[in-house]
């Protein structure tokens, strides 16, 4: 079969409830704490996508045992000084970045290289911005190119703790740090841009010596060595990421209603929210809790009667930098000219996005102006599309994929989508879902 989807329809009005697949952030850091932790952690509703595999097989290799029984995960944690270091060890994280990134963190003590390597797209992504730091602590690192996968991590036995100002807005970067800290003697100090705060979470609920001062633009972070972690029964909640795609495709329906059932709304991912309600879409949250520190709530979204355009508050930029592409489809079929600025961390996800959706937009028909950072969209209530758009040659990357599906189904045209496996990396059955919608 070939590795490609064809739509030729648009959708039709659908009102409907849907279940999305569990947190990839959090996904993945439960795997890699679970593994530290000293007993037997078990997590349901775990994403089985690719990426959290990669990490189920990477702390495979350092010694952990896991267990994979329908929809529940059971790690056997060996503690904190408990992986085994092997020679020649080889870590694949594939597409993930928040894999290899955070890994890095916890590989700080090795006393042997260990080398991470990745997929063509990952192999591409910039991990000097977490081999400067973590060196501070003693470990060295050799990268490709000084910047890129491979890199290969000696640890030290020998670790001091560091001051880090992370500027980026990274909590992948935040969080390798993090991770470095919690194996470290003495008093690890992070001053960081906002950013994504999961990996404090897990570890304020488990209790772990980790002090977070919130400040206006930076959180202040103070983490101490672990000397225990508490093994983790944990339900992931369902991915806004994951639930964006939906967001979207109600926001860009007529007289269409959708209800997403127990999603993450961590104030650090729900930019995307605040940006729509801007452009006119009604969203609500609905029973709200709060599941170990993390606030969960079920998402209403109905179709508007119009788009309003936007210039979109930089300050809102982090909390929707993985759905970005989808806010530039709404964009596109607003009333007036929205403008999106300092957007250069978009271009250094698993593609270049922000090149991505310029050139889907354009494809399109839609009118822009763009610069390395910043893109102006002029939209267009009553576009429709008529032609054959072909969308490949992507590195794969999962969201560009599925934004392109939601375009199709949202303007019409005949779009010709390859590598439809891409979404294996973060929503294994996403268009299962979209086919229960046209039903």
């Amino acid at each position: 079969m070939p590795n490609k989807i064809i739509l030729k329809k648009k959708i039709s009005e659908f009102n409907k409830k849907i279940l999305i697949p569990g947190d990839k952030s959090i996904s993945i850091r439960w795997v890699l704490i679970s593994s530290i932790a000293d007993g037997v952690s078990s997590a349901k509703n775990l994403l089985m996508s690719e990426d959290v595999l990669a990490a189920i097989e990477a702390v495979r290799k350092l010694g952990v045992r896991v267990k994979i029984n329908k929809n529940i995960c059971k790690i056997h944690g060996v503690g904190i000084k408990g992986l085994k270091y092997k020679k020649n060890l080889v870590i694949n994280a594939k597409n993930s970045g928040t894999l290899g990134r955070l890994i890095s963190g916890i590989l700080i003590d090795t006393p042997f290289p260990i080398k991470i390597i990745g997929d063509e797209s990952l192999s591409n992504r910039d991990f000097k911005r977490i081999a400067d730091p973590l060196s501070r602590f003693g470990a060295s690192f050799k990268l490709h190119n000084k910047c890129n996968l491979p890199l290969i991590i000696t640890g030290s036995q020998k670790l001091k703790p560091i001051k880090f100002f992370e500027k980026k807005g990274s909590a992948q970067c935040k969080s390798s740090v993090i991770f470095a800290g919690i194996k470290t003697n003495g008093k690890t100090i992070i001053k960081a841009k906002k950013s994504r705060n999961h990996t404090e979470l897990l570890l304020k609920y488990l209790k772990l010596p980790i002090k977070i001062k919130e400040r206006k633009n930076f959180d202040l972070i103070e983490i101490k060595k672990v000397n225990k972690i508490k093994p983790i029964i944990y339900h992931v909640p369902s991915d806004i990421s994951s639930g964006a795609f939906f967001i979207a495709l109600t926001a860009l329906s007529k007289n269409s209603q959708i209800i997403i059932k127990n999603v993450n709304v961590n104030s650090t991912r729900i930019g995307i929210i605040a940006i729509l309600k801007k452009m006119g879409v009604k969203i609500l949250l609905f029973n709200k809790k709060i599941y170990k520190g993390e606030p969960i709530a079920d998402i209403f979204v109905s179709s508007p009667k119009k788009l309003k355009s936007i210039n979109c508050p930089s300050k809102l930029n982090s909390g929707a930098i993985d759905e970005f592409l989808v806010i530039f489809l709404i964009a596109a079929k607003a009333e007036g000219i929205s403008f999106f600025k300092n957007l250069n961390e978009l271009n250094k996800k698993e593609s270049p996005r922000l090149k991505w959706g310029s050139k889907i937009l354009k494809m399109m028909g839609v009118k822009i102006i763009t610069t390395k950072s910043s893109i102006k969209i002029f939209g267009n209530p009553r576009l429709e599309i008529k032609k054959k758009i072909v969308i490949q040659k992507y590195l794969k990357d999962h969201r560009v994929f599925m934004s392109s599906v939601i375009a199709a189904l949202s303007f019409g045209g005949e779009w010709h989508i390859h590598d439809k496996d891409a979404v294996k990396t973060s929503f294994p059955n996403f268009l299962e879902i979209i086919d229960m919608l046209k039903k």
